[in-house]
């Protein structure tokens, strides 16, 4: 379970406050006396149930009544939220994190949520709460939640899929003047593997736009691996590789090394590729080339090795996979 199973988190107990919905999106939620928790739904009659990843909201009451301390004085709902718990620090738990109350089981879909438009407790406050401690999550099996019910908090389930998420970097792309086949690309072949790919992106060659979008899928979405394509060239725009780097926390830089040259044995302009690989948390990150063909042939390079990497990084497997041969072919730094 790595380091979440060392806290001693798995198991712990809280008890819910208040469940909140509200009819439409972008106002206060009102307390309910009981939720109808519908799967992959969300609650019945909230505005922001839905086939999507953040269906369900919750806040630690712990957390809002420390708030309240400072004089903000804001009841149940009024950050969005549509579960206040007692008792469970929401935002240190990771994405995959189980919750179940009764029949209603949930998984933790993403931590914290960007401000888009600052509320009327941010203006009285001068923050809101919610952005940093709120968490989001999906309904994997439903029921009814009523206040007074206990939450447990049960470990991510250990089958669950790798996940990514593809973004396209093209000027031409992000404006609908050419057609993204790179990110598809991607994405089949990921999905032929295995993997669950929760976002497809295409934005223009902008490093700001592309730092906050890995930033955004590696510590809120806690994805397991970022792919991005395009940008890696010589061109004054081609900044993908700075950008990566800029909010890199690791280096991992072998994985770019192979691609290029497992490369060079089709194409001797694979030199002129300028793509990292990094490591953000938890996060894999890999730059690849800009064209369809490119991408196919890369990710087709890496592919086969990423998963014991990533496992690792998720904390369900070891460095020494193999055996003590292997090991040492690794300079010995198994443990």
């Amino acid at each position: 379970m790595g380091d979440f199973g060392k806290k001693g988190v798995v198991g712990k107990k809280g008890v819910v406050r208040a469940i909140c919905i509200s009819a439409v999106r972008g106002v206060e939620k009102k307390r309910i006396d009981e939720g109808h928790f519908l799967r992959d739904f969300g609650i019945e009659g909230d505005a922001h149930a839905g086939n999507w990843h953040r269906q369900v909201s919750l806040l630690s009451y712990d957390r809002v009544e420390a708030f309240n301390a400072r004089g903000a004085n804001v009841k149940d709902g009024a950050f969005g939220e549509n579960l206040v718990v007692e008792g469970i620090d929401f935002r240190s738990l990771p994405v995959g994190t189980r919750l179940v109350c009764g029949e209603v089981e949930l998984e933790m879909t993403q931590i914290g949520k960007e401000c888009h438009s600052h509320c009327a407790i941010y203006q009285r406050m001068g923050e809101c709460i919610m952005p940093r401690e709120g968490v989001f999550a999906r309904v994997v099996r439903e029921g009814i939640i009523r206040p007074g019910d206990v939450m447990e908090v049960r470990a991510a389930d250990p089958g669950r899929p790798l996940t990514a998420a593809v973004i396209t970097l093209s000027d031409k792309g992000a404006k609908g003047e050419r057609k993204d086949e790179s990110g598809p690309a991607a994405k089949e072949m990921l999905e032929k593997a295995g993997y669950a790919v929760l976002e497809l992106l295409l934005l223009p060659d902008e490093p700001s736009l592309l730092k906050k979008e890995l930033i955004r899928l590696a510590d809120s979405r806690q994805v397991d691996l970022v792919l991005t394509s395009g940008g890696t060239g010589f061109s004054m725009r081609d900044q993908t590789p700075e950008a990566t780097m800029e909010i890199a926390e690791r280096n991992a830089p072998g994985i770019a090394e192979a691609i290029r040259y497992r490369s060079m044995e089709v194409t001797d302009r694979a030199m002129l590729g300028r793509g990292v690989s990094v490591i953000r948390k938890k996060t894999l990150i890999v730059n690849l080339p800009g064209s369809p063909k490119a991408v196919r042939e890369s990710l087709g390079f890496i592919l086969g090795a990423l998963e014991h990497g990533l496992n690792i990084l998720r904390g369900s497997a070891f460095e020494c996979g193999n055996d003590a041969g292997e090991d040492k072919k690794m300079g010995g730094e198994g443990k």
